[in-house]
C-alpha cells in the first residue's frame, strides 16, 4: 500500500509521502519557507511561527507549516489535491507579523554582533520582514550564562527557538539546558548554573539561528566575508567527520561542520571544532640536525644530506607512521623504506590489527547502519571519547528503539547499556542476536590476545565495526604500511627510525632517528634530525575513515616557515639516497597509488570488504581497558592548543569534584 499523497503548492502539483510536513513538501518543490525553531535533525516544537503557509478550504488562518503533515490535509469538495499557499496575502502579513514580534526584544546588536553575516534573524528580517516597527516600549535584558569556555552567551538576543535545548537533551544526551519562566519572563537557561559537560556542544553554537549562542574562542577575530572557505577532512578522530576550514590569510580561524549523512550528519566533536589554535603554536617551521647532543637549525640541503648519509649507511632502516598521515606520504615512505631493505609500521600503538584481511581491520558495517539498528554490542570501546559523532549516532539509534550492550569499562556514553561484563570470559559467554552491529575499539586489540579478541567478536554475528582511533590507520593498512611481528619486529635491532609523525610512543636510545612532522612534540624532542612538514590544512591528502571510506581533504593554507608537504619531502629524500621515487607531483603519486590499491579511486564510498573470518584462538583472562584516557590531547596539534590544555583540566576537576554525600 502507497503512502504517496498529491498536494499543490503555489499552483505546482506534486507527490510526496504521506507522513512528510508541509515545510518538507515545500522543500521538495524547491519552495523556501523561513524558519527558526524548525531542524529536519531534531524533535518538532513548533514555536516561531515564522513557516506559516495558508492551507486552502483549512481553517481561516495560517498554519505553523513544520507540525502539520500532508497526510492531515483534506482533499477539495470533488476530491482534488489539497492546495497550500506559501506567498498569498495572509502569509505575507502573518510572516511580517511575526517578525515583528521577534524583534519586539531583539537588540540592535548587528554592527557589533559575532553572527554579522551569516544570521539567520539578520536574512529573514530582510527577506520577510518589514522595514519599521510599532513598538516603543523599553526592551527587556536578560543575564548571559556561563556554559564554559566554548560557547559565549548573549541571551538577551535569545528568540527561544529551543534549538539548543533539543540538541543537548537529543543528540548530545545532557539535561543541563532548559526553558524556564512564563511569557516575558521565559528564558534559556542552564540548571543549577552548570557548565555543559559534552564535547558536541559547540554544535549549538551552529544551530543558533541568532547571535545568542556564539564561538568564545573565534569571537571578534573576523567577519564570514573576510574568510577563504576549503572544504576538507577531520583527522582529530577516525571517523573523517566532513569539516569546512576557514582561513585568513595564512591563518585558520576556524572549523564548521559540513553535511554528509553517511558519516557526520553535521555534527563535529568539540575537539575537531576548537583545535585550531593548536596549528598555530610548537609549529616546526624548519630542518634541524643535532650536533654535539644539541638540536641546530639547518638548511634543506643540509638536513637532507644528514638523513641521507644515515640512510646509506644504515644496517637496518625502520619506518614508523603515525596518526594523522595522509595515504599518500605512508605510500611514498613504505615504497622508500622497503627499496632501502628496511620495514614500515603504522600499528604504532600495538594494536593486533590483521594484515590484508580488510574486513578485520576495517570490518563490513557502514557508520549510517547503526541508525536502523536492532542491537549494538560495544566491546572495549567508549565511543563518546573515542568518536564523540558516532557515539550520537548511536545513542540515535539507542532512542529509536535499540538495545546497547557493552562488554568493558563502565562510562556514561548519554544512553542506556546492559553490561555484560569487563573480561575476557565476559566476550566468550556474550549472548547477542544474529543481526547485532558489533563495535570493537582499539582498546580491545592492543593487548597480546588481540588478534583472539577480534576473531571472537566477528564470530559474534558477522556484522562488524572496528572503532579506530587515528585518522590514518585504515589508509595505512591500506597500502600495506605493516611488518609481520608489529612494532617490536620492525624496530628491533633497527639503526636508523624514520618516524613518520608518530607522537604516541617512546623511541629507546640507540637508534638514528629521523622525525618528519608538523609540531615540537615527543617525536621531534627525540630525534637527531628534524624534516618540518605540513600539517593537515596544509596539503591535498587522502584520508581513509574508520569504515573504510577513502575522503580528501584539501589545502586550506601554506605550511609555515620552510615546511613542506610530506609527499614531497619523501620524494626529495629519495633522490638523496639513490632510490628516486618513480612520481613528480600529487597527481603522478595518486596514479600510482590507485594502481597498486584500486579501493582507493572510490572516494566517498564505503567499498565492500569480502568476509574472511580469522582462526579463533584462545582469549586471555585481562579486562578490556579504552584506549583513549584524556579525550582532549590525543594529538601533538591538540598538545599545542591552549584551549585543549584547558578543557582537558576542567573534565580533570570535575571528575575529582568531591560529591555531596548521599
Amino acid at each position: 500500500m502507497t503512502n504517496l499523497r498529491k498536494i499543490i503548492i503555489d499552483g505546482t502539483e506534486i507527490e510526496v509521502d504521506g507522513a512528510m510536513t508541509l515545510i518538507q513538501a515545500c522543500e521538495e518543490a524547491g519552495i523556501e519557507v523561513p524558519r527558526f525553531c524548525y531542524h529536519e535533525r531534531l524533535s518538532i516544537a513548533g514555536n516561531c511561527r515564522m513557516c506559516l503557509v495558508e492551507v486552502v478550504g483549512g481553517p481561516p488562518k495560517p498554519a505553523a507549516s513544520c507540525a502539520m503533515q500532508v497526510r492531515d490535509l483534506r482533499p477539495g469538495p470533488e476530491g482534488q489535491p489539497p492546495v497550500v499557499k506559501t506567498n498569498s496575502p495572509m502569509v505575507k502579513k502573518a510572516r511580517e507579523g511575526v517578525m515583528e514580534f521577534l524583534l519586539i526584544n531583539h537588540p540592535l546588536d548587528c554592527p557589533i554582533c559575532d553572527q554579522g553575516g551569516e544570521c539567520d534573524l539578520q536574512d529573514q528580517a530582510m527577506a520577510y520582514g518589514v522595514d519599521f516597527s510599532r513598538f516603543r516600549e523599553a526592551k527587556r535584558a536578560v543575564e548571559d550564562l556561563d556554559l564554559g569556555p566554548l560557547v559565549e552567551t548573549h541571551m538577551t538576543r535569545c528568540i527561544s527557538c529551543t534549538r539548543c535545548v533539543r540538541f543537548t537533551t537529543e543528540v548530545a544526551g545532557l539535561t543541563q539546558m532548559g526553558q524556564t519562566g512564563r511569557g516575558e519572563d521565559a528564558e534559556i537557561t542552564s540548571y543549577l548554573n552548570q557548565t555543559l559537560d559534552s564535547n558536541l556542544q559547540g554544535n549549538i553554537i551552529d544551530l543558533c539561528p541568532v547571535g545568542a549562542l556564539v564561538s568564545k574562542p573565534y569571537a571578534f577575530t573576523a567577519r564570514p566575508w573576510e574568510l577563504t572557505k576549503t572544504e576538507s577532512i577531520d583527522v582529530m578522530d577516525a571517523l573523517g567527520s566532513n569539516i569546512r576550514v576557514d582561513t585568513k590569510g595564512r591563518e585558520v580561524m576556524r572549523f564548521l561542520p559540513r553535511n554528509n549523512d553517511g558519516v557526520n550528519e553535521e555534527w563535529l566533536s568539540d575537539k575537531s571544532r576548537f583545535v585550531w589554535d593548536g596549528l598555530r603554536r610548537q609549529r616546526l617551521d624548519r630542518p634541524y640536525v643535532r650536533k654535539d647532543g644539541k638540536l641546530k637549525p639547518a638548511t634543506w640541503p643540509e638536513a637532507l644530506a644528514a638523513v641521507g648519509s644515515a640512510l646509506k649507511g644504515a644496517k637496518k632502516v625502520a619506518g614508523l607512521v603515525g596518526d594523522l598521515v595522509p595515504v599518500e606520504a605512508a605510500f611514498s615512505l613504505k615504497q622508500l623504506v622497503e627499496a632501502l631493505g628496511g620495514s614500515v609500521e603504522c600499528r604504532t600503538d600495538g594494536a593486533r590489527l590483521p594484515v590484508g584481511n580488510r574486513s578485520a581491520y576495517v570490518g563490513n558495517v557502514a557508520i549510517e547502519d547503526i541508525d536502523t539498528a536492532k542491537e549494538i554490542v560495544l566491546i572495549g570501546t567508549n565511543p563518546r571519547d573515542e568518536a564523540p559523532v558516532l557515539n550520537a549516532r548511536i545513542r540515535k539509534a539507542w532512542i529509536a528503539g535499540a538495545e546497547v550492550k557493552l562488554i568493558g569499562e563502565v562510562a556514561d556514553l548519554t544512553y542506556d547499556v546492559t553490561h555484560l561484563g569487563t573480561d575476557r570470559a565476559a566476550l566468550a559467554d556474550a549472548k547477542v542476536s544474529e543481526d547485532a552491529i558489533v563495535i570493537v575499539g582499539q582498546g580491545a586489540l592492543r593487548e597480546a590476545d588481540g588478534l583472539a579478541v577480534l576473531a571472537a567478536a566477528q564470530a559474534l554475528t558477522g556484522k562488524l565495526l572496528v572503532l579506530h582511533t587515528a585518522a590514518a590507520r585504515v589508509g595505512a593498512l591500506d597500502v600495506g604500511a605493516v611488518t609481520e611481528g608489529g612494532l617490536e619486529a620492525a624496530t628491533k635491532d633497527a639503526d636508523v627510525i624514520f618516524n613518520l609523525g608518530a607522537d604516541e610512543i617512546e623511541i629507546e636510545a640507540g637508534a638514528f632517528v629521523i622525525y618528519q612532522g608538523s609540531h615540537g612534540d615527543r617525536g621531534a624532542h627525540r630525534a637527531d634530525v628534524i624534516l618540518p612538514g605540513a600539517a593537515y590544512t596544509e596539503e591535498n591528502g587522502l584520508f581513509v575513515n574508520t569504515e573504510g571510506r577513502p575522503q580528501l581533504a584539501f589545502r586550506a593554507g601554506f605550511a609555515p616557515g620552510e615546511a613542506k608537504e610530506n609527499w614531497a619531502i619523501l620524494r626529495a629524500l629519495s633522490a638523496e639516497v639513490g632510490k628516486t621515487l618513480p612520481w613528480d607531483s600529487l597527481a603522478q603519486l595518486r596514479q600510482a597509488l590507485v594502481a597498486a590499491v584500486p579501493h582507493l579511486a572510490q572516494i566517498d564510498m564505503v567499498p565492500e570488504n569480502e568476509w574472511v573470518a580469522l582462526e579463533t584462538d584462545k582469549l586471555g583472562d585481562a579486562s578490556f581497558r579504552n584506549a583513549v584516557k584524556d579525550f582532549w590531547l590525543t594529538n601533538p596539534i591538540a598538545r599545542a592548543s591552549v584551549l585543549m590544555a584547558e578543557l582537558s583540566a576542567n573534565a580533570k576537576a570535575r571528575r575529582e569534584a568531591p560529591m555531596a554525600a548521599e
